[in-house]
This record gives structure tokens, sequence and C-alpha cells, in this order.
């Protein structure tokens, strides 16, 4: 009898518009409890400090929900063109964010296939699409709709690394699928592909080196050994992701609202360091990078000018000095410095002493702290004084 029930969910699921469906027990392996134990004992979770609050729950779908017996597993594929624009004058924003936002649409068909099943069975239900502390990746395995790579992400042998998750939780107990195996093998093209190496091992990331979690979670200034390495991605990264041999089996999503949006392809470095808040919410309206702010954004968006090496862009780094966001203005500080080279020393010394902020004050010092150096590496006597 529950297997019927099983497979009628999985059917109408799939003519729902999923495009992977699995079922587990609602009980993680022992395994993958350890492994966020030792990835928070780490500090590889860097200042996503939810992480660490809800680490019993997210171990522990019955702690989440005392109710809990069966997981429902589901996958949306959001595969499309992979290339990485190069241009100098344009910004890279990873795949899954180039649509609108997924949290919705993936929260809407949940809805829909949870409302079809709780007028069918009864028992009680919940959903989760992001919005609770499951470890949504481990019960992807149990569940076997794939498994977690080198690069801790999702692998599918069927769309490769792009898949959307989401979970329905059933206090109906109904018979798992198979868990599904690694297959990585001896491979480590993914973590080979990291620009930034912050994979200390396999299967283990540093989040704090990792550029999504640099342009999306840090809230602050980026470490200046980073900076360079993050090139001209200013939301995300997709480098391990696509670097992954099993996306040879991957297609092109279907699905409407993953499509990417033609001014989030290959957006204008210059035109996005321009946006005050209004345009940048109106530009990011229903994605999923309006979260994150136009002051962090637009302090990725200066990391990459910094980055571009394009002396075209200097005005538009000079243009964002003047920014009323603090950290706006120190990001602006390093591109400027990066692109206008010992013309920054003058501009340093007429905005230094004005500069009250200390995040900002940092920046310009540290433009004078290496004019000293390179002075005295030279042999050249410096009596620079700000």
């Amino acid at each position: 009898m529950t297997a019927a029930i099983r497979e009628a969910i999985r059917t109408e699921a799939l003519a729902r518009g999923f495009d992977a469906v699995g079922f587990a027990a609602a009980q993680l392996a022992d395994s993958a409890c350890a492994d966020l134990a030792e990835f928070l004992r780490r500090g590889y979770h860097g200042e996503m400090g939810w992480l660490a609050t809800n680490a019993e729950r997210r171990g522990d779908p019955q702690t989440l929900w005392e109710g809990a017996r069966t997981v429902i597993v589901l996958g949306m594929n959001y595969g499309a063109e992979t290339s990485n624009n190069i241009d100098i004058d344009v910004g890279a924003i990873s795949i899954y964010a180039r649509g609108n936002d997924y949290h919705e649409t993936l929260k809407k068909r949940l809805k829909s296939l949870a409302h079809w099943i709780a007028n069918r069975w009864p028992g009680e239900l919940k959903v989760f699409v992001d919005t609770a502390p499951v470890m949504e990746k481990p019960l992807a395995q149990q569940a076997g709709i794939g498994w977690q790579g080198k690069h801790t992400n999702l692998v599918s042998r069927d769309f490769g690394s792009w898949l959307f998750l989401g979970e329905i939780y059933l206090s109906l107990a109904l018979e798992p699928d198979a868990a599904e195996s690694d297959h990585c093998g001896t491979c480590r093209h993914c973590l080979d592909a990291c620009p930034t190496t912050a994979f200390p091992a396999p299967y283990r990331l540093d989040a704090r080196r990792c550029i999504s979690y640099l342009t999306i979670e840090h809230k602050g200034m980026v470490d200046p050994e980073l900076r360079p390495l993050i090139g001209n991605r200013i939301y995300g990264c997709d480098d391990c992701l696509a670097a992954c041999p099993w996306n040879k089996y991957a297609r092109a999503t279907a699905e409407p609202d993953f499509l990417p949006r033609t001014e989030l392809t290959a957006p204008r470095l210059a035109a996005l360091a321009r946006l005050d808040d209004a345009a940048f919410r109106r530009m990011f309206a229903g994605t999923a990078i309006k979260r994150i702010g136009r002051d962090r954004f637009l302090r990725n968006v200066l990391i990459a000018i910094g980055n571009s090496g394009n002396p075209g862009l200097i005005e538009t780094a000079e243009h964002c000095l003047d920014d009323a966001s603090p950290l706006v203005r120190a990001s602006a500080v390093w591109a400027y410095s990066r692109l206008a080279g010992e013309k920054a020393i003058a501009k340093c010394r007429g905005r230094l002493p004005a500069e009250a902020d200390p995040l900002v004050r940092e920046e310009w010092a540290a433009i004078t702290r290496a004019q000293t150096t390179r002075a005295e590496a030279g042999g050249i006597r410096t009596d620079i004084s700000v």
C-alpha cells in the first residue's frame, strides 16, 4: 500500500514540473552529522552563524519536526549555457541567479504538490525550500537523486550539477528509495577549477575562501588576498559546478522562471556601479540578487572593476569614491588604486584626512603602505604623510 502511495506521489510530482523525485527516511546518516560538526569546528562556515546556531536541528529531521517520518526530496533542473563571459567590461552572475528567484518558483510548486497529497492521505506535512535548517544534499543522496561530489554540491547522473532542491516532510511513513552511491572516482576537476583554492581536501569546503560565499553571504570587505582571484564574478560562482564531467548528461531547463534575463547575462560594470538603491531594486526585482542589497552588490562590482585592468573604468571607480555607503567607498578606493596606479597617491593625500569611516580610511592607508614598501624596495626615500 505504501509503495503505491509513493509511486502516485512521484508520478504527480513529475507531472507538476519537478524533474527529480526521491524518498528518504526522516533520519540523516551519522556521517552527514559528523561532516557538519567538523565543518563548524574548523570555522569553515565563516559569518554564517545560523549554521552553528541550528546545528542540532539541521542534523536531525525529527528534531526539526518530531512528527516527520518520510522526506520527499524534489529537484528542478536549471541547466543553461555555462560559458563565462571574460569581457573586461562586464560582470559574471551565477547561472542560478540570472532568472527569477528560484525560492518563489519552487515554493509554489511544493505547496501545490503538498496540497494534492494532503487531500488524499491523512497526516501532517511541512514544506521547506531554504527556509529551515535542512541538510538537503545528504537527504537528496539518501533519496537517490544524486550524490555529494568532491565540491560538496549535489551531482546527478541525469542533470549534472544543476538541480534546485526542495523538501516535503511527511508524518506518513513510506518506503525509501535506494541511496545513490558516489561516482566521482579519482576525478578532481571541480577541486582544480576553484580560483581561490576553497577546497582544503576533497569533500571539504572552506566557505571563507569560496567566491559564492564572499560575493553573497560575506557582509564586509573581502580579504585583499582574495580580491584579485574573484575576477569579474559579481554574484556567485559556477566554476566548480561547471567543471564536473557529469554535466555531459545535463540539459537546458524548460522552466520559464529559470531562463536568464537578458540584462543579467552580460551586464556592463560601468552601468551597475551607477545604480542607486531604487534603481538596484528595480533592476533586480524578483531575483535572488536583490536580497544582498545594493551596497554589497556594488562592492562586488567594484572588485570586478579593479580586476578589469581597463583604464576606461577609472572614472567609474572615482565616481564611487563619493558614495554614501562606507562599504562602497572602501571598495571604490581599492578599484581606483588598481586602475589609476601612482595617481592614487595624490588622490589619497586629498581624501584620507577628510575621511571619517575607519573601513574607508584603512583602504586609503593601504595605498600609502604599498607606496612606502615599493619606495623602500627601490632604495628611494619617501616622506608620504597623510
